[in-house]
């Protein structure tokens, strides 16, 4: 059954975004100071540099991501680095064709 919060979280073109750039994070992101892109996911900062909009509006974004389980945020340091939970990406794809 496909849940409400995922249909949101899909129903915003820069949240569809966030989420073809994390599929290949090293591809359209830059080398990070702290945290590997592939392996503990790209800093907030520069989701909301690439988007073109304040930290805050990206957190929202990626805020909702989250709660529908698309993403999965990992702090290190003052930071949160976010990556896809393919897995939950996989379930929703399917909820999506069942329907």
């Amino acid at each position: 059954m496909m849940r409400v919060d995922v249909l949101k979280a899909l129903a915003s073109e820069r949240r569809l975004q966030i989420l073809e750039w994390l599929k290949e994070p090293a591809r359209h992101f830059p080398p990070q100071v702290d945290g590997d892109l592939e392996r503990d996911g790209v800093c907030a900062l520069f989701i909301a540099e690439k988007l073109g909009m304040s930290q805050p509006s990206a957190g929202e974004h990626l805020k909702v991501l989250a709660a529908a389980g698309l993403v999965e945020g990992t702090r290190i340091k003052q930071w949160v680095f976010y990556r896809r939970n393919e897995r939950r990406i996989a379930e929703a794809v399917q909820d999506l064709a069942d329907l």
